[in-house]
């Protein structure tokens, strides 16, 4: 009896074991993840319904508009709004933007606040090429910083400084000094300058998703390759529309997107090119708006937008306890800010109601 014995306490013990690795692996994935996304759930209620936007867009006047957001979570931000003026409520709707992002940064497990800081980051990208691009048009490049990123006291520092070189400096020590040295001694043009910036970041992104585990990896790689690829059609299209060659086109391509654009770079014609992209993953994505896409590409990007908050919902869906419920909030916050941006400034350039609820639609 006692070999019987050994052998069914050691049976026990080896299972006793796997449960616990198991538990304590199943633990420290999901776990972290239920109080950030019950209360996320909680915030995605609050955001906007088309009913209040279409409410906002018959504001008339921008303090007509600040006062019909009194009763949502912009109400904090736009407290201090005297002047009603346009600059002034793009502010606090950054502000309030960036105070969503503070918000991941205070609740989400620790292992997954890295991607939303490396989020903010793409909008240093965005300030940094359009400071510069600002500054060689020889236009007020403060009017084009947003209000948002990691190292926003640099980008406004760049804004007020008085010739490029100055910027060089302002940049030093930064992932940026080394591309904007070589716009600087004219081995790259601005569009390069633009896409190399661009190259840098979604690297940054698609590494640090490779970096994860299990589903965290898929659902982030899936992500970034899903930007990518945006990117790199509406880039080619773009490029097709103004009749550039392919050999113009390919280095304004970001590498580690899925779909291979080689024959869509060769073909004759932008609609040539709109029916290389029909074999794609993408084609019922351009399908739906094929006849909007040939008069105006922006409704393209939309299109692409909104594909990619459904395919994270999607994923949301599938890993309810994971980075996606975040990831696609903050999806829906930012496009949110875009549409209230919009909303404003047509205000502003005296848009009738009507007219801004057909615009506001089509914003991506």
């Amino acid at each position: 009896m006692e070999p019987i014995v050994g052998i069914l306490d050691t049976t026990l013990a080896v299972i006793f074991t796997w449960v616990t690795y198991k538990t304590g692996q199943y633990i420290y994935k999901y776990t972290p993840y239920s109080y950030p996304n019950a209360r996320i759930k909680a915030m995605e209620a609050k955001l906007l319904s088309e009913q209040k936007f279409n409410e906002l867009a018959e504001s008339r006047t921008l303090q007509n508009f600040v006062v019909n957001l009194e009763d949502t979570d912009y109400k904090d931000y736009l407290a201090d709004v005297s002047s009603y003026s346009i600059e002034e409520i793009e502010r606090a709707l950054e502000r309030a933007l960036a105070g969503t992002y503070g918000l991941m940064f205070k609740i989400l497990p620790k292992r997954s606040r890295g991607f939303f800081e490396l989020l903010l980051e793409g909008w240093d990208v965005r300030n940094i090429a359009n400071v510069v691009k600002a500054k060689l048009a020889n236009e007020s490049a403060s009017d084009y910083i947003v209000e948002l990123g990691t190292m926003l006291p640099k980008v406004k520092a760049m804004a007020e400084a008085k010739t490029l070189e100055e910027i060089l400096v302002i940049l030093e020590g930064t992932p940026y000094e080394d591309v904007y040295q070589k716009l600087l001694l004219g081995e790259i043009d601005v569009t390069k300058f633009e896409t190399e910036l661009y190259r840098m970041y979604y690297a940054k992104l698609l590494a640090y998703a490779k970096s994860r585990k299990d589903e965290e990896r898929a659902i982030l790689e899936e992500f970034v390759r899903l930007l990518v690829d945006r990117v790199n059609i509406l880039t080619a299209l773009r490029a097709k529309k103004a009749g550039l060659s392919a050999e113009e086109i390919k280095p304004m391509l970001i590498p580690g997107g899925t779909v291979k654009l080689d024959s869509l770079l060769h073909v004759d014609s932008f609609d040539m090119a709109l029916a290389e992209l029909d074999s794609t993953k993408y084609g019922p994505v351009i399908r739906d708006v094929r006849e909007e896409i040939e008069k105006d590409l922006s409704v393209l990007e939309k299109a692409f937008s909104d594909y990619i908050i459904e395919r994270i919902s999607e994923l949301e869906r599938f890993y309810p306890l994971s980075i996606a419920t975040p990831l696609s909030y903050i999806l829906r916050k930012e496009r949110e800010m875009r549409k209230l941006r919009a909303i404003a400034k047509l205000i502003e350039n005296g848009v009738k109601p009507e007219r801004i609820k057909e615009l506001v639609g089509e914003v991506a």
